[in-house]
């Protein structure tokens, strides 16, 4: 039987005081809140820049043991090096704190621009740069650049769990079967990415993990889920992990505040 762990994609949304937040709560305890309501948190921030090692020693602080938090991979390495010559982008993202978090780091995704279509050679060099534990982390968290000072790099880890990647790409061409195959090469997950007919929604199965992320079903990043739609996805969660898969599920829709009480809804059901 597999797990089934449900969050949102970041927490530090204004927006959520006094709606989802007490208005009395502090900022610097609202990710423990969610940690006390959920099962799991995205951390975002890491897509827009290096975060510093103190922000993952934070996380580390304010959630209990073995809390999944996956990281978002940087759009450095996906949308602005698209995927090509990233060896040193990679050393410098795992260096920038992630190993801190040891056993409780869950999922790296990965996610692709729009305009961004399947290329064999591009996606199975990629793939075969990622570290799959935290040693191999370490290892290449070691051959950062001068972009990080040697105050702010962690080039050390503190457990050998294993690390798992999943991939949300933007483009139809991913689902095809060359592309279908070479993430279960590498054992890689394809993401189940929920849109109002922005993206694909992938439905592949290309490993033993199953990542969901729900932009808004109807507006992007802005509609809440019905209560018929959160229906459907408990079902599914049910059916996977009952094949033995483990699932996570972010709620992303968070420009009207949705999100955390999706993410709440849907853990009732389940």
């Amino acid at each position: 039987m597999g797990s089934i762990r449900v969050g949102v994609s970041g927490w530090s949304y204004d927006g959520w005081r006094g709606d989802f937040y007490p208005a009395d709560l502090p900022r610097r305890r609202w990710l423990s809140y969610v940690a006390e309501r959920m099962s799991s948190v995205e951390l975002n921030g890491s897509f827009y820049s290096l975060q510093r090692p103190s922000t993952y020693q934070t996380i580390v602080d304010q959630t209990p043991d073995r809390f999944p938090v996956a990281v978002k991979g940087g759009r450095f390495v996906t949308h602005m090096k698209r995927l090509r010559d990233v060896d040193v982008p990679l050393a410098n993202f795992f260096a920038s704190g992630v190993l801190l978090l040891g056993d409780r780091l869950g999922p790296v995704l990965w996610q692709l621009p729009a305009n961004l279509p399947f290329d064999e050679a591009v996606l199975a060099s990629f793939l075969d740069l990622l570290p799959r534990d935290h040693q191999a982390a370490a290892a290449l968290a070691a051959r950062h650049d001068d972009k990080l000072a040697a105050d702010r790099a962690v080039t050390t880890a503190n457990t050998n769990g294993a690390i798992r990647h999943v991939l949300e790409p933007r483009h139809p061409s991913f689902g095809s079967p060359e592309a279908l195959a070479l993430l279960r090469e590498h054992d890689v997950a394809l993401v189940a990415s929920d849109s109002p007919g922005d993206w694909p929604c992938f439905d592949e199965d290309t490993t033993d993990l199953r990542y969901v992320r729900l932009h808004g079903h109807t507006e992007l990043y802005a509609s809440g889920y019905a209560p018929a739609s959160l229906d459907r996805w408990a079902r599914r969660l049910r059916q996977w992990a009952g094949a033995g898969q483990d699932c996570f599920v972010y709620f992303d829709n968070d420009a009207r505040g949705r999100a955390p009480h999706d993410a709440v809804a849907l853990l009732d059901r389940l």
